[in-house]
C-alpha cells in the first residue's frame, strides 16, 4: 500500500459556453431531400437531442465548473437548466462567432477566474474523461497566453475553442481548422475522439451512433441508450 497521499481532484477551472439554435432552424443538412434526409420533426428531435447530450455530458466533466449555453429557444433552455447548465439569451444568433464573444464577456463577469472554452452543441457522443484530458491541454496553454481548438473528424471544421479572454477571437465557420491554425492556435485533442465527432449530416449520424451516443439522441433516434453515466 502506498504511503504517497491521494492526488487532489483537478481544480474546476473551465466554463464551457455552448452556442445553441433553436431546433427548428439547427441541422438542417441532417434534412435535405426525402431520399437521402430525415423528415423534419426528427431532425428537429434530433438537433435539440445533440445539444441535450453536449451539456449533459460537459456538466458532468471535471474541471468544469459551468456550462454556459447562449439561446434564444426559451422551451430548450429550460430543459438545459433541469440538467444544471446556465442559460443566456443570444443575442447575436445570426453570427456563431459574436455569440461566442458575448458568451464569453458573460464568463468574464460572472468566472472572472475562469477559463473559457467554447464548445459546438452537436457532440452527441461526448464522453466526459475525454473532455476532461482535452481542457488539462487547454488550461495549460491558456494559462501560458495561448488560444488552443480541436480539429473535427473530417479535418476542416472546429469542435473547440479558447483563449484566454480578451485574447477570445474565435473563427468558426467554413474552413475554420485552418483559418484557428493560421491565426497561431495551437491544435490539441487529436487523440480525444469523442470531443472531435459533431454530427452535421446523415452520415456523421450513423457513425456515431455506432460508437456510441447519449440517452437523449438515443431516444431520438429510435435506439437503446449506448451513454448513460
Amino acid at each position: 500500500m502506498s504511503n504517497h497521499p491521494p492526488t487532489p481532484p483537478t481544480p474546476a477551472r473551465c466554463v464551457v459556453v455552448v452556442p445553441v439554435k433553436p431546433p427548428a432552424f439547427g441541422k438542417s443538412r441532417l434534412g435535405g431531400d426525402a431520399q437521402h434526409g430525415l423528415p423534419d420533426p426528427q431532425r428537429r428531435e434530433l438537433a435539440e437531442a445533440f445539444a441535450l447530450d453536449t451539456v449533459r455530458a460537459a456538466a458532468a466533466t471535471p474541471g468544469v465548473e459551468a456550462v454556459l449555453v447562449v439561446t434564444d429557444d426559451f422551451r430548450l433552455a429550460a430543459a438545459m437548466r433541469d440538467l444544471g447548465a446556465e442559460v443566456m439569451p443570444d443575442g447575436a444568433s445570426e453570427d456563431l462567432n459574436a455569440t461566442l464573444v458575448q458568451g464569453v464577456a458573460e464568463v468574464a463577469r460572472r468566472w472572472p477566474h475562469a477559463v473559457p472554452v467554447a464548445l459546438v452543441a452537436d457532440l452527441p457522443g461526448l464522453l466526459p474523461e475525454e473532455l476532461a484530458a482535452v481542457l488539462d491541454e487547454v488550461v495549460e496553454h491558456v494559462d501560458a497566453g495561448r488560444a488552443v481548438f480541436v480539429r473535427d473528424r473530417a479535418g476542416v471544421g472546429t469542435t473547440l475553442y479558447a483563449a484566454p479572454p480578451a485574447r477570445f477571437e474565435p473563427g468558426f465557420g467554413l474552413g475554420s481548422a485552418e483559418r484557428h491554425a493560421g491565426s497561431g492556435a495551437v491544435e490539441v485533442g487529436s487523440a480525444a475522439t469523442s470531443v472531435r465527432a459533431d454530427v452535421d449530416d446523415v452520415a456523421d449520424l450513423g457513425a456515431a451512433l455506432v460508437a456510441g451516443v447519449g440517452p437523449h439522441t438515443s431516444r431520438a433516434s429510435g435506439r437503446r441508450a449506448t451513454h448513460e453515466g
